[in-house]
């Protein structure tokens, strides 16, 4: 084994050899034996912590033993489970005095800044600082680290830790995403021999498809937490928003090559961080500084991490007034217990753990000097959010429409946010910026039922970081997306007003179908979600649905392509039954579902004609695995496991060459870096007999760019350069580049999640329901050419640009290009979607789209 990398012993220390038998101190130097009769984790686990990884059950069970050892002092607060039965818990610490009035001190910390109703009682006002550990699974090290914090905070012989107790409520998460910490433990302990093998190709170091990172449904929960689609993050942010912490810090780890970061973060910030924040940022900075150069460990700032896209565990607490930081230490899941880097040393888990141990306890130390500077600009923070709203908009009319789902939708997503909104309450006639042609109108027409969402509020700065047209770059070398507007999200008309607009507080009341009698059909309009979960839910049952291929008009209402008919006569085997299916199913959905008394319209096609076709219940696999992207294949597997409650085979890629394709007659394949191995010449003859026989497949991002160009296929990139003045003679002078603007240059090929603008066909299958228009999050731009045979049903022009950053070689990609086609093949179809439509759960008017791509196409 190489050396140990033991930077810190030309100091005279001995952290990383943990020698002792009891927990060191940030200092490096062994904490005093305790009087308090609290076990440390070493006593209770019967192992040093760094020497074993810890299942999710024992760091919960060592947090519960110290709660009873010192119940004075800690508070277990469970919150929730995730989809695996696992305990979601927050650990709470303080001094006696300040646990025994906690639920005072929360609702008071509410009660000031508006959130609750009513006058916070007298009494000290203790900072609340939230620390989240292990949010991806694999970056086991912070739950380790937790219990060292933990047992570190009960030491009231420590001075840092009297200091923080005195002037601090510190909550301490031990497990964000418990499915995948013990997804990746379980798998490592598993790996691991007597002693670890350090060798970087060593099994123990390599995970398999798709590793502890992810959630169950593979999702990413540090980009969830404003848009909130899964389960543990609904949970958390619920209990998120009965604290409001004043400081939050969130633990990860990075590649093993790197050292440690700390704030102060990258740019770009956005521009409605305030000056304290921005200021605390460096405070945080200075704080870890000197813990880390005590010890001689190396670490960088303002480098990578940036405070810009709001979903995350840094810039959500920010833009809800808080100090928000992100700590990353180098190893994540390919560390293990050593691991041997680039240069011959062997990077530890017992040197990580005390890394994020060391930055934890100077970051509550920061808070904890500045307790009343913190306390005092939170509450302002606030009072200017409900006194003089930040942003040119001081109201925003969301306008109902004939679609109650995406409202509702819309809805959801402003409570799990606690952002306040109403109602008109009555018609009226006022001037704003209208979020489809950007310009602004007078004159615009606010029917009674139209949301409205004043921005004089607590939650002011979130609802207009969520709400920008087009929010500020500052620099274009970001680590995420770069535009997500809510309207654009949810394909919602709005407006945004620069004058106060008051709201009501209820809807105005929406007129239901009366049924009398027994009716002759329903009619369902294709809409949104709630549509496509009520035709899911229709075909489980095995009831028969057609959909009308052209508008209609029946019983004084007019009804758009796609819209479903279930007719009685095509159900007959239903007998009496139907009529409950169909009202408990739109019930149970939300659909907007109409009994008729005849299928003779006055306008369009009967519902007997040729344009009135069958749906047939599609049987669903998708393809997963090595080169999968986690996220992409979890996005869709969710969709339909959870969202849609609907069947679906999860199918390993390397078995597509021994599968039965007469069971499936719908394939997705998500985006994959590996198709090349899967989908091999044979199996590809295999798939396309398939299709020609009937079969559909949805290619995916990268699966599309995959079969672009292949034989049978006539998805096809544009010929050509994307840069015009390469179309030029080339000059000698053009090779010639500077070293120092390589990333600046390469993000020109760019575009991390920009917003355009879809020209769809509607009377398409694939456009039904988006005669409103449609917005994509674009995040590559794959240049594809027009189908030459096949239905161009979305594509881009040269100025369908709406927000976000894209280079210059991807904007012009991004120009007369196909987003959404679909290739008639045989009796079968290939569908082609360039974007990700379920993006991370949260572009909701995506979900309609790829409904239309499984049920609706063919």
């Amino acid at each position: 084994m190489k050396k140990i990398l033991l930077t810190l012993s030309l100091l005279g220390t001995l952290i990383i050899s943990r020698a002792q038998t009891s927990p060191s101190s940030p200092t490096g130097q062994p904490l005093p034996q305790q009087n308090t009769g609290v076990q440390s984790p070493e006593q209770f686990l019967g192992y040093k912590v760094g020497q074993h990884f810890t299942t999710h059950r024992e760091v919960i069970a060592y947090a519960e033993q110290v709660a009873r050892q010192l119940p004075k002092r800690v508070r277990i607060i469970p919150y929730g489970k995730t989809y695996e039965g696992r305990p979601l818990v927050v650990v709470a610490i303080a001094s006696e005095a300040n646990l025994s009035r906690l639920d005072e001190i929360r609702t008071n910390n509410l009660k000031r800044i508006g959130l609750l109703d009513g006058q916070p009682t007298a009494g000290p006002t203790p900072t609340i600082a939230w620390l989240s550990y292990n949010v991806h699974g694999n970056e086991a090290v912070s739950s380790e680290a937790f219990m060292d914090v933990l047992y570190q905070m009960t030491n009231l012989s420590d001075a840092v830790t009297q200091k923080v107790m005195n002037n601090t409520v510190v909550l301490l998460d031990p497990g964000l995403n418990p499915d995948g910490h013990d997804r990746y433990v379980n798998w490592y302990n598993q790996m691991v021999g007597q002693r670890p093998d350090p060798t970087p190709s060593a099994r123990e170091h390599n995970e398999p498809w798709p590793g502890g990172r992810y959630t169950h449904y593979l999702f990413d929960p540090n980009r969830d937490w404003a848009w909130q689609t899964q389960e543990i993050t609904r949970q958390r942010m619920a209990l998120y928003q009965q604290w409001m912490p004043h400081l939050h810090g969130d633990f990860h780890e990075m590649g093993v090559e790197s050292p440690y970061y700390f704030a102060p973060s990258a740019k770009p910030y956005h521009e409605d961080i305030t000056p304290f924040q921005r200021q605390f940022q460096q405070i945080i900075g200075q704080y870890c500084s000197r813990y880390f150069d005590k010890n001689g460990w190396l670490y960088y700032t303002r480098e990578r991490f940036d405070l810009f896209y709001p979903s995350y565990g840094d810039t959500y607490p920010t833009y809800n007034g808080a100090i928000g930081m992100t700590y990353e230490q180098g190893g994540s899941g390919r560390a293990g217990l050593a691991v041997e880097r680039a240069d011959g040393d062997t990077l530890t888990l017992r040197q990580r753990i005390d890394h994020h141990v060391a930055s934890s306890i100077a970051t509550l130390e920061s808070v904890a000097d500045r307790s009343a500077d913190v306390v005092k600009e939170f509450g302002q923070f606030f009072d200017k959010a409900r006194t003089t709203p930040i942003g040119p908009y001081k109201s925003y009319i969301v306008k109902a429409g004939t679609d109650p789902g995406r409202l509702k939708a819309l809805q959801q997503l402003l409570d799990n946010n606690k952002i306040a909104y109403g109602y008109a309450g009555k018609s009226m006639s006022v001037t704003g910026f209208n979020y489809t042609n950007h310009k602004s109108e007078k004159n615009v027409a606010v029917g009674a039922g139209d949301m409205v969402i004043s921005a004089y509020q607590p939650k002011s700065t979130l609802l207009k970081i969520l709400f920008e047209p087009n929010s500020t770059l500052e620099d274009s070398a970001t680590y995420d997306i770069t535009a997500w507007s809510m309207p654009y999200a949810f394909g919602l008309q709005t407006y945004g007003l620069t004058t106060r607009l008051t709201p009501g507080t209820a809807p105005a009341a929406t007129s239901t179908s009366t049924i009398s009698g027994t009716p002759y059909g329903y009619v369902i309009r294709w809409q949104s979600m709630p549509s496509v979960q009520m035709l899911a839910g229709l075909l489980k049952q095995k009831v028969r649905v057609r959909v009308a291929e052209k508008a209609f008009d029946l019983e004084n209402k007019t009804y758009p392509t796609g819209t479903l008919i279930v007719t009685r006569g095509n159900n007959d085997h239903f007998g009496s039954r139907l009529d409950a299916i169909v009202r408990a199913e739109a019930a149970r959905t939300g659909a907007d579902m109409t009994p008729v008394q005849s299928g003779f319209v006055a306008k369009g096609s009967d519902f007997g004609s040729d344009f009135v076709t069958g749906l047939k219940a599609p049987r669903v696999a998708v393809v997963a695995g090595e080169g999968s992207q986690p996220p992409a294949v979890g996005e869709v597997w969710h969709f339909f496991d959870q969202e849609l409650n609907y069947p679906v085979t999860m199918l390993d890629g390397n078995s597509l060459g021994n599968i039965d394709w007469s069971r499936f007659n719908v394939l997705v394949l998500p985006t994959n870096y590996n198709y090349g191995r899967f989908l091999t010449d044979r199996v590809l003859t295999q798939m396309k007999d398939w299709i020609r026989s009937g079969g559909k497949l949805i290619a995916m991002e990268r699966a599309a760019s995959f079969l672009a160009g292949k034989e049978g296929f006539d998805l096809k990139e544009k010929a050509g350069s994307t840069d015009p003045a390469k179309d030029r003679k080339t000059a000698v002078t053009d090779s010639l580049k500077i070293y120092g603007d390589r990333e600046r240059v390469a993000i020109s090929d760019e575009t991390p999640g920009s917003i355009y603008r879809v020209n769809i066909d509607t009377t398409h299958p694939l456009g039904f329901g988006l005669g409103n228009g449609y917005y994509t999050l674009v995040q590559n731009a794959y240049n594809f050419d027009f189908l030459k045979d096949g239905w161009n049903v979305g594509y881009l022009k040269n100025d369908n640009y709406v927000a976000g950053f894209a280079g210059r070689n991807a904007k012009n990609k991004l120009k007369n290009t196909l987003l959404m086609g679909v290739q008639s093949y045989g009796r079968g179809n290939v569908v082609y979607l360039a974007d990700d439509p379920l993006f991370r759960g949260f572009w909701y008017s995506g979900k309609l789209l790829f409904g239309n791509a499984v049920f609706m196409v063919n």
